[in-house]
């Protein structure tokens, strides 16, 4: 019994590094809002790990307040800003950081971070997590549900098709010659199982992203967000290369729904999609077949890039609710509950040290496809991140549309995209 207590008290002071004791009295109450923007029932494991931050620092009342997708939770957080009753904390997308600082509306961390153990905190996150997580050299978020896009493929399909089922694509040639084998048609020529499936909805600028990485262009934004790079060589390539898998009839043409797109994988319609990380326990829990997951093919090289959910704090709020509010951000981002979210949403474990923990690593060994992302990360560079990001983010994907579905050519829809662009950042470029 005794050493069952110790070994629990010991669990508890690993998973809350760095924490001061607080001092009697009332508790700090603190206003959370955060989305969820993938397939799975993770509002009640989000609720359920807020409810245990409160038992376990009772000087802390954690409110959660689930606000929607990515996009609804950013809509909301604005009009509580500018209604004077922003969020104390909030999970918004790492991309969301320039809005936020024109906004004038969250505080740098880097003082916290120093009292919390300087580079021996930042260290413990992967790298490429922080892109998207600073201006210069002030970090303004920290890195919480983030992921990459990769490669789902369905197993039972490549063995049917005589490919290797241990065996996904490489490159670019390799995904067009198993998609072509994997398209099944009926007697009447249609299609009863797609060779592969890419999302045009939702985030349609985050998976060309990708193909752009693949094709060589080191990223879509310059770091101060001031410029894009929408009309290039690279982009011209990755956008022909997205339409030939539409003209050689092995992904469908047209519009292809983010938010469906799992639930047809898991149904058979494809036999391999394109997505992200954080859809991973949905198609491990759903699909009824054997599955892989793989690196987004390499065209020139391998590419991805980061996605996801940072944690920031907000600036029009009392310092002591701005220090309770790190303190649960460091307790959500601490291996333990780094570990307990990746494995309940298949977003990557953000921070290295979690992937040492006793329980996820048997959560691994049992389901490597879990490590896929991780390991894909040394090859992962920055979301595309501007000033007005939403809107910039909007002109791409929406030009992106048009020529996916004709209603532009593609270079007509690549010019437009970084006109518009262009017009749109223009305010923000020194004079």
């Amino acid at each position: 019994m005794v050493m069952r207590l110790l070994a629990v008290l010991l669990a508890l002071a690993v998973a809350l590094p760095f924490l001061p004791a607080r001092p009697a009295g009332a508790a700090v109450e603190l206003k959370f809002y955060y989305p969820v923007s993938v397939s799975g029932p993770l509002a009640k494991v989000m609720d359920g790990m807020v409810a245990d931050f409160d038992r376990i620092r009772p000087g802390i009342h954690v409110t959660p307040v689930f606000a929607g997708g990515y996009d609804e939770a950013m809509a909301k957080t604005q009009t509580a800003v500018l209604g004077g009753n922003p969020p104390d904390v909030a999970v918004l997308l790492s991309t969301d950081l320039f809005t936020l600082l024109d906004m004038n509306a969250i505080i740098p961390l880097d003082g916290y971070i120093n009292e919390a153990g300087g580079d021996r905190f930042r260290n413990d996150f992967f790298d490429a997590f922080w892109l998207n997580s600073r201006v210069g050299k002030t970090t303004y978020s920290i890195p919480f549900q983030r992921s990459t896009i990769i490669l789902y493929y369905n197993q039972d399909a490549f063995r049917k098709a005589g490919l290797d089922p241990a065996r996904p694509p490489r490159t670019w040639t390799e995904l067009v010659q198993d998609a072509q084998k994997l398209t099944v048609r009926d007697a009447s020529g249609n299609v009863t199982q797609w060779g592969v499936g890419i999302p045009s909805t939702g985030f349609t600028y985050w998976l060309f992203q990708g193909f752009v990485a693949e094709a060589g262009q080191a990223r879509l934004a310059n770091p101060e967000g001031t410029e894009v790079y929408f009309d290039t060589p690279q982009t011209r390539r990755a956008l022909d290369f997205w339409l030939r898998l539409q003209d050689l009839r092995v992904e469908p043409k047209g519009i292809t729904d983010w938010g469906t797109l799992p639930t047809q994988f898991v149904a058979g319609r494809f036999a391999m999609i394109y997505h992200s990380t954080g859809s991973l326990t949905f198609i491990r829990t759903s699909a009824p077949f054997k599955f892989g997951a793989a690196f987004m093919p390499a065209d020139k090289q391998y590419g991805t890039p980061t996605g996801g959910g940072n944690l920031y704090i907000f600036r029009s709020i009392p310092p002591e609710r701005q220090k309770a509010a790190w303190e649960f951000i460091q307790w959500m981002t601490a291996p333990q509950q780094a570990a307990r979210w990746s494995e309940a949403s298949g977003y990557v474990a953000v921070r290295k040290s979690a992937f040492g923990i006793k329980l996820y690593q048997e959560y691994t060994e049992k389901f490597p496809q879990a490590l896929t992302a991780r390991d894909q990360l040394p090859y992962a560079q920055a979301e595309l991140s501007t000033h007005q990001s939403g809107q910039v983010q909007k002109i791409f994907s929406d030009n992106l549309q048009a020529a996916l579905t004709g209603a532009k050519a593609p270079a007509q829809a690549l010019r437009t995209a970084q006109q518009q662009a262009d017009q749109v950042l223009s305010q923000f470029r020194k004079k």
